[in-house]
């Protein structure tokens, strides 16, 4: 066995038999991985705070053939305002999973790491409304995963003139000379804040996604774009979601 320290969140925590745990870490080097907490249920086990959701820092695991063990843990930020903060929590819980469903093992997943903490700090942070994180983690995930809206250029013939619209169903922005040409039903306008708005998401570092606010007008519009975009092409149903929407 191979003892390593990776650095990431858990996304997931399930009992196992009657004192173990079975956790999912989204890590920085190795993706998505699964790991057995021995004793983790036990109420004087060290691993009992360290395998809670949401729980980031530097984990100790060792590589077996087949799967991963846990044997310790420094957490450096356990997000414990969700813990007082029943909608945020919900919003978080949302996050994890949107994350667990996009992860892979062995994969490069330190954009979306990067992602999900600066996410889970901002729901922590009061001046920024949870209306507008969950639209701004969506839309950067689905990016960070190559699936975002193109937003700065035609999608069809890569033209930038003024007033483009939005398609959902092509992606992204569509001129008019292509919306005639391609005879595309579903492309609305955008006020242009929005449009803005779009652009800085997919594009700004994500250490600066969660510094600014919109008003009503866009988000209303930011939210039904999303919305749309992500049916079109999620294709995912999130039960932490569905929770969620019931207490909105």
């Amino acid at each position: 066995m191979n003892q390593i320290s990776v650095t990431g969140m858990v996304l997931a925590a399930t009992p196992m038999g009657e004192y173990d745990r079975r956790i999912v870490i989204l890590t920085k080097e190795r993706g998505k991985i699964s790991a057995f907490a021995r004793g983790a249920r036990k109420p004087n086990s060290a691993l009992v705070g360290v395998t809670s959701p949401f729980s980031f820092g530097e984990f100790t695991v060792y590589e077996g053939r087949t799967s991963y063990t846990l044997m310790s843990a420094s957490i450096s930020n356990y997000f414990q305002e969700l813990r007082l903060d029943v909608e945020g929590a919900y919003y978080g819980f949302y996050f994890l999973e949107m994350a667990g469903y996009y992860a892979r093992e062995a994969n490069d997943e330190t954009g979306l790491l990067k992602l999900l903490y600066q996410t889970c700090r901002a729901l922590v942070n009061p001046h920024i409304p949870n209306r507008l994180i969950r639209r701004i983690y969506e839309l950067r995930a689905v990016t960070v995963n190559g699936e975002g809206p193109q937003v700065f250029e035609c999608v069809c013939c890569r033209g930038t003139e003024q007033d483009m619209m939005f398609s959902v169903k092509r992606g992204g922005l569509v001129c008019s000379r292509c919306m005639e040409v391609g005879h595309v039903s579903d492309a609305r306008p955008l006020h242009p804040s929005t449009l803005y708005t779009l652009q800085y998401i997919v594009s700004s570092p994500i250490e600066k996604l969660y510094t600014f606010v919109v008003k009503e007008e866009v988000m209303e519009e930011l939210e039904e774009i999303v919305t749309d975009y992500l049916a079109e092409y999620l294709g995912k149903s999130f039960k932490s979601l569905e929770i969620l929407e019931t207490i909105l």
